[in-house]
């Protein structure tokens, strides 16, 4: 990192110094009473930031904050003052900027982000706040609050008890410390969306919300009673996710209506903040406990037919901890446990019988399953003269101009070519895992593309189709796909997303290729 920096961190603070005066000369010859300071990011800050960066895809070049200054002042209005000054002498990074005092986020917190290219083209992020902002950003929303008796009505005050009140009403709605910690993370820490209601007003959302969280976030009737939404005027889906600057509308039921269950599964993303799934789980929790029984059986048989599963509902009731079926069947039912959590549990209980047909495989990877020892991903290629294939004892041969051979160890055209084995490096099949193959059968009336939708489908979901059966009965078609499947989460997840196929009746796993999955 320090190479990539081309910089020691003595040289950074100089720099960044000599920035900080440029800056304080600027803002005191505007008539702005400011204070400036600034820091160079330490290198195993970078480090940190490097592998979340990396991990979405970017690279180090697009890290804008190695130095960053904060310039606090007097009042809002210097605020911005003072931003057009930092504008008009350094070139801003366009998309770079962030307006958090027109629109703080839901913490309270506010400050005028912007980043731009400095002295000797180096980008720096400059924070401008006032000093008021600075201490409820650094002291947390009790720093100055006032206490004294006949004092008059603070508005900052309020607005600071508001956001506690939200916080404690948020506590009183969750069912544990778990899901008030979960709360946290998702609703409040979590990057986020600013989205408009069609009356042009803003509402601040975690990044991944969708109109179900939208509509649950204005009121928790309109949530419930939400059959539809429009983003800028277009019908969207339900599990949509929400972008910067979407307007939008929740059309809504005149008369009442029950949630749905699908909105609790994760796999199918209809609702993606804490505060939402609570408030759908209060009200199953107010349902008849006889319905939500009834309920949570239907679900459970549901997914023990389509998964050809060998366990008794009591085995599973144990397993999730509960003492009774009935117990079970309730807590399923009200959505206190959902469907993908006991089929998370039974992965780890379940285990595939030995005749059944295995398959190991090299992971797949930029790499095609082989690593070079030493360098990182590079181009591989599998070399024809000898053809190695998974577990053989291999080799690398560094080529020109097309990456990295990989060979035999004992092969003749290595041996042969290389001078004093310089074009040689060690290299090793990448981890390896092992997949199933399973036979599903999917009813669906038929209709133009609908085998298309369903590979496609397949496809996106990274799994591998070994073969295709189709068979129609009248309007009805009948496919029959073997794939392979790493195991019970990821069959769980295909079945819930070809459920959702436009036309599709059933999907069920078939029990002729696999037999059922065995209890340890």
């Amino acid at each position: 990192i320090s190479r990539l920096l081309k910089s020691k961190r003595t040289e950074r603070e100089q720099y960044i110094n000599r920035v900080q005066n440029i800056l304080d000369e600027a803002l005191k010859t505007s008539g702005i009473e400011s204070e400036v300071s600034g820091r160079p990011k330490h290198i195993y800050s970078i480090y940190k930031k490097m592998d979340k960066y990396r991990k979405a895809g970017k690279e180090i070049g697009e890290i804008y904050d190695l130095f960053a200054l904060r310039v606090l002042v007097g009042d809002v209005g210097d605020s911005y003052s003072a931003l057009g000054i930092i504008h008009n002498k350094w070139h801003p990074i366009p998309g770079q900027f962030d307006d958090y005092i027109a629109n703080p986020k839901d913490n309270l917190y506010q400050s005028l982000h912007t980043i731009v290219l400095c002295e000797d083209a180096h980008p720096v992020e400059v924070q401008i706040r006032t000093r008021d902002m600075h201490n409820l950003a650094e002291y947390g929303v009790a720093a100055h609050w006032l206490y004294k008796e006949g004092e008059a009505s603070d508005f900052e005050f309020e607005k600071k008890m508001t956001w506690l009140r939200q916080i404690l009403e948020w506590q009183r709605e969750v069912s544990g410390a778990e899901e008030f910690v979960e709360s946290f993370k998702t609703d409040i820490f979590k990057n986020q969306v600013f989205v408009y209601t069609p009356k042009g007003d803003l509402k601040e959302l975690p990044a991944g919300s969708t109109p179900l969280d939208f509509a649950f976030r204005i009121h928790t009737d309109l949530g419930m009673s939400c059959i539809g939404a429009k983003v800028n005027g277009k019908l969207v889906p339900l599990h949509y996710n929400l972008q910067n600057g979407d307007t939008t509308e929740i059309m809504a039921s005149k008369a009442v209506i029950e949630p749905s269950l699908d909105w609790l599964n994760p796999n199918l993303g209809y609702v993606n903040t804490a505060s939402a799934r609570s408030k759908i789980r209060q009200w199953f929790n107010r349902e008849e406990r006889q319905i939500n029984i009834q309920r949570g059986q239907d679900l459970f048989i549901k997914q023990v037919n389509r998964l050809s599963i060998g366990i008794t509902d009591l085995e599973v009731a144990r397993l999730m901890g509960f003492v009774s079926v009935g117990e079970f069947y309730g807590a399923l039912g009200d959505a206190s446990i959902t469907i993908s959590q006991v089929v998370d549990k039974l992965s780890a209980e379940l285990v595939v019988p030995e005749e059944e047909p295995q398959v190991t495989i090299p992971s797949t990877g930029p790499a095609s399953g082989i690593e070079v020892l030493g360098v990182g991903d590079l181009l591989t290629r599998i070399a024809k003269c000898c053809n190695p294939i998974y577990g053989d004892d291999i080799v690398g041969y560094i080529t020109r101009n097309r990456g990295v051979s990989i060979h035999l160890s004992s092969c003749a055209e290595v041996t042969e070519n290389s001078v004093d084995n310089e074009e040689l490096t060690q290299v090793q099949w990448g981890r390896s895992q092992t997949i199933y193959p399973v036979r599903i059968q999917i009813e669906a009336w038929d209709r133009v593309g609908l085998l298309r939708d369903i590979t496609s489908l397949v496809y996106e979901e990274r799994v591998n189709i070994h073969s295709c059966v189709s068979e129609e009965f009248d309007d009805v078609s009948v496919i029959s796909l073997t794939v392979y499947t790493n195991g019970l989460d990821q069959l769980n997840r295909l079945f819930s997303k070809l459920e959702g196929i436009k036309g599709v009746i059933n999907v069920t796993r078939a029990r002729t290729l696999e037999g059922n999955l065995s209890y340890k």
